[in-house]
């Protein structure tokens, strides 16, 4: 039987994996950062209210520039991130991850690169591999910061075309300070003009700002975003970018031809409108989340301050062995191959419980 082997697939792909997590029949899954809380019943009804009225049109192709669901995610950004946004400066696309492949389509390609500061989200780098554009891993502290003097060296060494910072960083939860963020841009800026693209993807659980308003005077900056965490619609795959206006035309010459369906734009428009029902949900996944930290802890686990709606903690001698004894309790967390270190999603309270309880159970018997 042929095999990928037996194909001609590019170099830079042999050997590699495709990105994914376990999706294993246990009775608490908190591996895959999703929002553990269902969409409102109200919310239901108004998608399904939204996506009647596109289905009459189902022959026609949609709007092409989703012109009104970049005015109302402008609208949010604008109200939530402190910062006056337009259509303009908005672009949306099939989830975060396709507004990764379009900016390096762009931006990166054949004969440039690409840098990010690892751990952080691997699909940086895959995605860099599937466009052809060179992947350099960058440098972080052993406590998981960015190392700024090292991260400074290595742009001015490397010179990249486009530098990823993810904040809050998955896997390991912790933001990047604003003034790091800065100083990394005007790095960019001096090796050679490059595009410096801020990941925010769970900046609705920070303790913080986001960084969209870093936008202003910045033209080579860019802010991504997802509906799929604090939106609770990770089965809508919808992504969006902030930038200057001059970005938003550049990914154009990119995207496929009438890339969000119809009822992609409905879904997210009606998800929109009940913004301050699903911001709630994201108060209470933080509460959870600081709560995790707190009794991982008073357990005696090592933890990441996290930002994010999930946890890194550790550390352990045998990561898989851990993560495999926390699965045989019915408990499914992240093995992200960072050594000693394991993931856990903030889930609702009864399944947080069931989680700390079989970390408990685990500590005790690593310490017997």
């Amino acid at each position: 039987m042929t095999g990928i082997d037996d194909l001609p697939v590019r170099d830079e792909l042999r050997g590699k994996s495709p990105y994914g997590a376990p999706q294993l029949d246990v009775p608490v899954r908190l591996n895959t950062n999703e929002n553990p809380y269902p969409l409102p019943e109200p919310l239901v009804e108004r998608i399904t209210e939204r996506v009647r009225e596109a289905a009459r049109d189902l022959n026609r192709y949609p709007d092409r520039d989703a012109v009104q669901l970049r005015t109302e995610l402008a609208r949010y950004l604008t109200r939530t991130g402190k910062h006056p946004l337009g259509v303009e400066n908005v672009w949306a696309a099939n989830g975060s991850n396709e507004v990764i492949q379009q900016l390096l389509q762009t931006f990166g390609g054949p004969g440039r690169t690409a840098i990010g500061f690892e751990p952080s989200y691997s699909m940086h780098a895959l995605i860099a591999r599937g466009t052809g554009t060179g992947w350099i891993s960058g440098p972080r502290a052993e406590d998981f910061t960015i190392d700024l003097a090292a991260a400074e060296r290595a742009i001015a060494e490397h010179r990249p075309d486009v530098v990823f910072i993810t904040t809050p960083n998955n896997p390991t939860g912790n933001a990047v300070p604003p003034e790091t963020v800065l100083a990394l841009y005007e790095a960019a800026q001096a090796a050679k003009p490059s595009m410096v693209v801020v990941d925010e993807a769970y900046v609705e659980f920070s303790h913080g700002d986001s960084l969209l308003p870093l936008l202003a005077g910045r033209p080579h900056l860019v802010v991504s975003r997802t509906m799929s965490k604090a939106f609770g619609a990770a089965g809508l795959r919808l992504g969006y970018l902030a930038a200057d206006p001059a970005v938003v035309d550049a990914v154009q010459l990119v995207r496929l031809p009438y890339h969000l369906s119809a009822i992609t734009q409905a879904t997210a428009l009606a998800a929109l409108e009940h913004t301050d029902t699903l911001l709630g949900y994201v108060e209470q996944l933080k509460s959870e989340r600081d709560r995790l930290v707190a009794e991982l802890r008073a357990t005696g686990y090592d933890v990441v301050e996290s930002d994010a709606n999930f946890v890194q903690f550790g550390r352990f001698d045998d990561t898989h062995g851990a993560w495999q004894k926390i699965l045989d309790r019915g408990v499914l967390v992240r093995d992200n191959g960072v050594p000693g270190w394991l993931r856990v999603s903030a889930g609702t309270p009864a399944e947080n419980d069931a989680f700390l309880d079989a970390v408990r159970d685990l500590k005790k018997e690593l310490e017997a």
